[in-house]
């Protein structure tokens, strides 16, 4: 007879189902550091719908987003589910499994009871519309990451998942490593292998950034079975057998270069010149690894801000800069250049469909594909292992704990297909890298209805245009050099001025647009410079009962300084004024 609850470690007769389970459990009330969010509760086993499964786990990876969801933020994954409909006040996380199928829904045709089986965390309704067209169900409305936008996932004695979730586990492999490289395999295979026209070739040069990290480790291995040719960007030297052990055919140490970050303003002379100096010396150090002059034709991203620039400039014509997140942050720039001169294309990309998990799993089957595990946990220690994430100091690779289990080292009934790679990473290397920023938060569209917590707050003191702005136009001819414009704004305490032809005003020039001017110029070549050949053509307008808010959204949009400030006097707006940013500033300051 099914005993009402087993114990961690004690697997229930296949396919015998007990109505309760041990599960690691995530509560609003608690949300904070993993140490405090994650505690062990006991729970109803969940029922399965008629194409979902129930698999008994063995084993659980441990991922970025169950820090996040211990967090509480940026999103609050209970209460995001309670809108869509889901009743459960709590959480159980865990988006990699190894396991056995112990339950089957009716409509389940790919796996049967007893089967051993490792999880892919893409969900979908079979219903959508979109999905039924037959069309990619990760542009589909309905798409969701299981044991994150999901509840019921892999850090429990029993998890509820889709059927087509499920692909054989790979026999050569214990229940730890088999669920610890699904997520970051399939999120690299589509990336390399899911935009048609650039989908890695034998041969092709493929510029991998972090590579010895848990994606780049997997898209070193996936670029070696295509016979591609990949170069690894790292942090230290200490990483350079690792990432070749994998395929890589070299590295690039990454601290050698200090051109990080957002592009420098084309204007700016200086600046854009120091950074072309180093994204240079970074292409340099490419074509030192590969031996010859030859770009990539893929550059594989996920640092984002950071890296982006040199990732475009660095790609080959005709090339594909793809990325999957923005661990140094969202706001990247691009020289746009570069992107429509050379014709390079800029993907995006987000985990993975049903094939290319399939695919990307029948490399790990047939031994091509390493989970490259670092550490395993027990079962106790599932909060210790996200602590350790959280605090970054978790070991590179992939990382798993034991939920079924009773011991490390079980699961594997075959030999390695193919001798597997000899690699380590020393024990004392840590993370240099910031903590990544979270993948899946919900982003707002036309029909957008935001989850408590994501909604951006906007704040409107209730200041006007007309408060701040400076009376008056303060004007210059488009022929005027430099050197008066400078004059003109120094009489006449100014940040900007007007420049007008005929009576007719044509464009605005500020004191960032002559600082920019002088960058890199001695002082008699700025002297030939004329209002007409720095000025930002034409006036942006703002009225002056405009709020400053929306002024400042209006300036930042645009990327210029200052707005043009008219008043309608006898039914036609007339210019009265300027607002810059410089006096927004000036009023943070005295506020």
């Amino acid at each position: 007879m099914t005993k009402e609850l087993y114990d961690i470690g004690e697997a229930p007769p296949v396919g015998e189902v007990p109505p309760k389970m041990h599960a690691w459990l995530i509560r609003e009330e608690r949300f904070g550091e993993p140490t405090q969010s994650f505690q062990k509760e006991v729970v109803d086993v969940p029922e399965c719908a008629d194409d979902e499964v129930l698999v008994y786990v063995m084993a659980a990876g441990v991922n970025y987003n169950n820090v996040w969801a211990a967090l509480g933020i940026p999103v609050n994954v209970i209460k995001a589910r309670n809108k869509q409909g889901e009743p459960e006040d709590f959480h159980i996380g865990g988006s990699d499994a190894s396991g056995i199928v112990y339950k089957a829904g009716k409509d389940v045709t790919n796996v049967k009871v007893g089967d051993e089986v490792v999880v892919h965390c893409g969900t979908w309704d079979r219903n959508c519309p979109w999905v039924q067209a037959g069309k990619d169900p990760m542009y589909s409305p309905t798409f969701r990451i299981w044991g994150y936008e999901t509840n019921y996932g892999s850090f429990a004695q029993f998890t509820k998942v889709q059927a087509h979730q499920c692909m054989p586990k790979p026999k050569h492999m214990n229940w730890e490593a088999a669920a610890a490289y699904v997520l970051v395999g399939a999120t690299a295979y589509r990336m390399l292998h899911g935009w048609k026209e650039h989908s890695v070739q034998k041969d092709d040069a493929v510029l991998i950034w972090g590579g010895a990290g848990g994606l780049g480790s997997m898209a070193i291995q996936i670029c070696k079975a295509a016979g591609a040719t990949s170069v690894a960007v790292i942090s230290s030297e200490d990483k350079v057998d690792y990432c070749e052990s994998l395929g890589a055919k070299g590295c690039i140490q990454r601290r050698d270069f200090d051109h990080w970050g957002m592009l420098p303003h084309w204007k700016d002379n200086v600046g854009y010149g120091n950074w072309l100096k180093g994204v240079r010396g970074f292409g340099k150090a490419l074509w030192n690894v590969l031996g010859e002059k030859r770009s990539p034709r893929i550059v594989f991203e996920h640092p984002g801000e950071s890296t982006i620039p040199t990732s475009m400039f660095v790609c080959d014509t005709g090339g594909m800069v793809v990325i999957c997140a923005g661990t140094t942050g969202y706001n990247a720039t691009v020289d746009l250049r570069y992107l429509w001169m050379r014709q390079k294309r800029f993907q995006g990309s987000h985990f993975a469909n049903d094939e290319q998990c399939y695919a990307m799993n029948q490399l790990a089957l047939k031994g091509h594909l390493n989970p490259c595990m670092s550490r395993a946990f027990t079962y106790e220690e599932l909060p210790a292992a996200h602590q350790l994430m959280y605090e970054n100091s978790h070991p590179h690779g992939n990382m798993s704990v034991l939920v079924g289990a009773p011991e490390f080292g079980l699961g594997s009934t075959e030999q390695e297909p193919v001798p597997p790679p000899i690699f380590t990473l020393p024990p004392q290397d840590i993370h240099v890298s910031p903590h990544p920023y979270p993948s899946s938060i919900p982003l707002p569209g036309i029909a957008f209805d935001p989850t408590e917590g994501t909604e951006p707050i906007m704040v409107d003191d209730g200041t006007k245009v007309r408060d701040l702005m400076f009376y008056g136009l303060v004007s210059c001819s488009p022929d005027d050099n430099v050197e008066v414009v400078a004059r003109i704004m120094i009489g006449n305490h100014v940040h900007a001025v007007v420049v007008q032809e005929d009576d007719q005003a044509i464009g605005v020039v500020s004191q960032t647009d002559l600082v920019l001017t002088r960058q890199g110029k001695t002082a008699e070549e700025v002297k030939g410079i004329k209002a007409r050949d720095i000025m930002s053509e034409g006036c942006a307008t703002c009225d002056a009962e405009t709020p400053l808010s929306d002024a400042v959204t209006s300036m930042t949009r645009m990327g210029i300084h200052r707005l043009v400030v008219s008043e309608n006097q006898a039914g036609r707006d007339v210019p009265i004024g300027v607002i810059s940013m410089t006096d927004v500033v000036r009023k943070l300051i005295v506020d």
